[in-house]
């Protein structure tokens, strides 16, 4: 089915565009009343991830209100370990949290690379429903969490503000760091590949904690297996070729190492001057990003002119991605994400 807005696709392969496309990281989520209502009826955040006809609901549900140039597939990072049998659950307030961290050496060298189109079945079913009931309006975007992000969590059994336990793994016995990484990246571009099978038409890598490694740890832990993942991703579906996005948080003094890893568009938080960057990595890649999310809980005239100053850093020409440099904020007025949209759309045109 032809694409009747490929916007989206041919700004992240650096192809001419009339505007600037947009979307948004957790575009489907707690800040629209609907998304709130749909989750109750699941019962718990998991159990909405793992329900295909109501992950298509909330995917499709910010696309009724605002005119986005993509949808992005509701799921979570997490589900890739979750398959692996660590027992992924959410507390309540706070977070997700696994039941069997990687601690142990034996429980490391016994992690297995899951079946996608048996364990996370569920996942490949929502694409398939989402692609069919977006009926060509926009494109599809699927996603996984980078082999390192990933590890972050399996290893330290929940969120953290520094993973002191996987960064202690990491340089007292690399070995096992590296040998979780190594299954993951086979999990990861597994999972990747079924997505866009089942009909996902561009792929993004959140690699949200790469940031807060240093710079060899970075390359050699983080990077290496992005790396190894965008290698084994299938590029080309029915003919299209489906583009990748990089996304590291905090990454952006690697700039131009992310950059040659092959990807089509790498993604940018909010530190980042959107002219600096484009300086720096020239013609290789498309950027993304990068509004701080934070702008959306002030008012709309302050979200207007905040849009049109990052439209601006990036300047003429093709290539970007207009989003935040992170998730959407829960308290974020409805409102002000439409002016943002209808901003990026009315005063973009001129940079085009």
């Amino acid at each position: 089915m032809k694409l009747k807005n490929d916007i989206l696709i041919r700004a992240l392969l650096r192809e001419p565009t009339p505007y600037t496309p947009v979307w948004l990281m957790r575009q489907a989520g707690r800040y629209l009343p609907e998304y709130n209502a749909t989750r109750k009826r699941a019962g718990s955040f998991l159990a909405l991830c793992k329900n295909p006809d109501l992950a298509t609901e909330v995917t499709l549900q910010p696309l009724a209100r605002f005119p986005l140039d993509a949808a992005i597939l509701f799921s979570d990072i997490l589900t890739v370990p979750d398959a692996m049998g660590l027992g992924l659950y959410f507390a309540d307030g706070e977070g997700p949290k696994f039941e069997r961290p990687l601690r142990e050496e034996w429980a490391i060298r016994d992690l297995f690379v899951p079946d996608p189109t048996v364990h996370l079945r569920y996942v490949l079913d929502a694409v398939r429903q989402i692609r069919q009931a977006l009926a060509g309006s926009v494109p599809l975007i699927g996603f996984s969490g980078s082999p390192f992000t990933l590890a972050c969590y399996m290893i330290e059994g929940q969120g953290s503000d520094d993973f002191a336990q996987a960064k202690t793994m990491l340089y007292t016995r690399p070995d096992l760091m590296h040998h979780i990484l190594d299954i993951t990246t086979q999990a990861v571009a597994l999972y990747l590949n079924a997505q866009i099978e089942a009909g996902a038409q561009a792929v993004m890598i959140f690699d949200t904690w790469g940031g807060m490694l240093s710079h060899a740890a970075f390359h050699e832990f983080s990077l290496a297996y992005s790396r190894r993942v965008i290698a084994e991703l299938k590029r080309t579906r029915d003919g299209m070729r489906v583009p990748c996005i990089v996304f590291t948080k905090g990454g952006g003094m690697w700039l131009e190492s992310i950059a040659a890893s092959g990807c089509d568009a790498v993604g940018l938080d909010w530190t980042c001057d959107l002219g600096a960057a484009r300086q720096r990595v020239g013609e290789r890649v498309a950027l993304q990003g990068n509004l701080d999310p934070a702008i959306l809980l002030t008012s709309v005239d302050v979200v207007r002119g905040e849009t049109k100053r990052v439209l601006e850093q990036f300047g003429r020409g093709t290539g970007h991605v207009f989003n935040l440099g992170h998730g959407i904020s829960q308290h974020t007025p409805p409102e002000n994400v439409a002016a943002l949209v209808e901003t990026v759309h009315d005063s973009s045109a001129a940079y085009h």
